[in-house]
């Protein structure tokens, strides 16, 4: 089991995984764990000329269940209000964006394996944007 900072370890260690993997699709990686009043981003990328913001998940394994199931509605609301708080500071409102999750599955110390989902989910909550 692991400790507060060794969760917090493995979850960059996913997070570096993400953007090596967006990047070899051609993504062009804008923000890592972008800050803000509202709560954080893990991943913030461009993908042609969308903006996508990445939910990055990463598990040893599935026995507490996928690593995409922790994408919940609280937390697709929480990442819908720091998006939108990110995209009125640049004023980047009018771009079309979307949010990811990729989830990363360490087993037995093997390679990770990465699964992308592309607009896992739509803007939540109220606030909501529109592309």
């Amino acid at each position: 089991m692991k400790n507060g900072w060794g969760n917090r370890l493995f979850g960059n260690r996913g997070e570096r995984v993400a953007a090596r993997f967006l990047k070899k699709l051609g993504y062009q990686i804008l923000a890592r764990q972008a800050r803000s009043k509202v709560g954080e981003l893990d991943l913030i990328a461009r993908d042609g000329e969308t903006i996508v913001f990445v939910e990055v998940k990463t598990r040893a394994s599935h026995a507490t269940g996928h690593p995409s199931e922790a994408v919940g509605y609280q937390k697709q609301k929480q990442l819908t209000r720091a998006a939108l708080f990110w995209l009125k500071q640049r004023n980047l409102l009018g771009h079309r964006c979307r949010f990811d999750v990729i989830a990363i599955t360490w087993q037995d110390g093997e390679k990770p394996v990465i699964e992308h989902f592309i607009h896992a989910f739509e803007a939540t909550g109220s606030g909501q944007m529109f592309s």
